[in-house]
């Protein structure tokens, strides 16, 4: 099936099908196309470059969608390699604290820290967590993220690793 999204506002982070990987300076650069359109085939991107050269591409099939992106920019996702989306409870009064000059000792003193994390995930049900954390997965994507690598850690014990 294809896609067609046209008027791209400006197309970021497109590369030339031969350029396998970018490391080192390369990544100084971040490639782009003003007034772009985006072909996609079966979900993977087939063609793409300037609104004034969609003529030159030849369609091997009819397009089943076409999405006006009406001046609007695209991105690529974004892919999280480390984040800890299965937890109990947030912990931004901590860093409140942790702003306000506090050390993690005294942080942990009045409840926080680490431990606190453990015990109140240990505690709460796997149902909970699963569900809490599907709601965080969709904040994400909302967010941009397209894959994700979820950690765990804060479970402090083998049982609580399995949990999370």
């Amino acid at each position: 099936m294809n896609v067609l999204i046209k008027n791209i506002k400006s197309l970021v982070g497109i590369r030339e099908p031969t350029v396998d990987r970018v490391k080192g300076c390369d990544l100084k650069s971040l490639p782009f196309i003003n007034n772009a359109f985006l072909l996609v085939h079966n979900g993977i991107i087939s063609a793409f470059g300037k609104m004034e050269d969609i003529q030159t591409i030849p369609w091997y099939e009819p397009i089943k969608e076409t999405i006006d992106a009406h001046n609007r920019v695209v991105l690529p996702c974004y892919c999280d390699s480390h984040t800890h989306l299965v937890f109990a409870d947030t912990r931004e009064q901590e860093f409140i604290y942790k702003i306000q000059g506090l050390s993690y000792e005294e942080i942990a003193s009045k409840g926080g820290g680490i431990l606190n994390s453990a015990k109140k995930l240990n505690a709460a049900s796997e149902e909970f967590l699963v569900e809490a954390t599907l709601q965080r997965i969709e904040q994400i994507i909302k967010h941009g993220t397209g894959a994700v690598e979820i950690k765990s850690g804060y479970g402090l014990s083998y049982d609580g690793e399995l949990k999370m």
